[in-house]
């Protein structure tokens, strides 16, 4: 089973908006909704749980299906946790909770997997989820990247150089990220309950951990929207799509 765990519980402090920036409307769909719509449509993905406050739940349902978008693989619903990681973790145990529930027993399969995408991340291709599994075989984790275009520089203060570092084997973490769902639920208990709360990349658990990680090119559309400037990029995309 690969689940893909939507998380839409943030609340977009960077951004003046009297909503959660995953709630804003760009061409009448909300963020979110884009989002849910890739997750929907990829053939790999077999279920979704979506990480949102109570009172967005009916709405992102209903956006999705004015939009003609199917909501057949939504599965369930977690609370967002105090922090991002223990939102995915929070969801991770709604998912085997449901798996008990349906089949009375929480067992993950060795085979399962967990598809871990944020709403804020509306530009989700098909292309790079099919690359995501296509690299899976063979390893734990898969985390797109993107390369260092800018030189890199250490400073151990904060205020000087310390030296100088190889932007040819540094990468940039992106997201869609894709675990092997036992060990990454494994590695995330690991850090329960104090650690977990200094993690900021989703794939850091697994590096704690020891998983073999691959890393895949990323996409440099599949960009997060975090400030007014990265919003007015995504609608500038979106009406130059409609315009063809």
């Amino acid at each position: 089973m690969n689940t893909a765990i939507l998380l839409s519980g943030g609340i977009g402090s960077r951004m003046s908006s009297a909503i959660p920036k995953q709630y804003i409307q760009v061409s009448g769909k909300m963020l979110v909704t884009y989002s849910l719509e890739a997750l929907a449509n990829a053939a790999d993905i077999d279920a979704i749980e979506i990480v949102a406050e109570t009172e967005w739940r009916d709405v992102i349902i209903s956006d999705a299906q004015s939009h003609n978008i199917p909501i057949n693989k939504i599965k369930g619903f977690a609370f967002p946790g105090k922090s991002r990681q223990m939102s995915i973790l929070n969801a991770m145990q709604d998912i085997m909770k449901q798996k008990d529930e349906a089949l009375h027993t929480d067992k993950i399969d060795d085979g399962d997997t967990v598809f871990i995408h944020d709403a804020a991340r509306p530009l989700l291709t098909q292309k790079q989820t099919e690359r995501c599994f296509a690299a899976l075989k063979g390893h734990d984790g898969v985390m797109p990247v993107l390369s260092m275009k800018d030189t890199v520089y250490l400073s151990e203060d904060g205020d000087t150089v310390s030296k100088l570092l190889d932007r040819g084997k540094i990468f940039a973490g992106q997201a869609p990220e894709l675990f092997n769902f036992k060990k990454y639920y494994q590695a995330n208990m690991a850090l329960m309950p104090d650690d977990i709360m200094k993690i900021n990349g989703s794939t850091e658990p697994a590096i704690l951990a020891g998983m073999d990680i691959a890393m895949i090119a990323g996409d440099e559309n599949n960009f997060k929207i975090t400030t007014q400037a990265d919003l007015d990029r995504f609608k500038a995309i979106i009406s130059e799509r409609q315009a063809f």
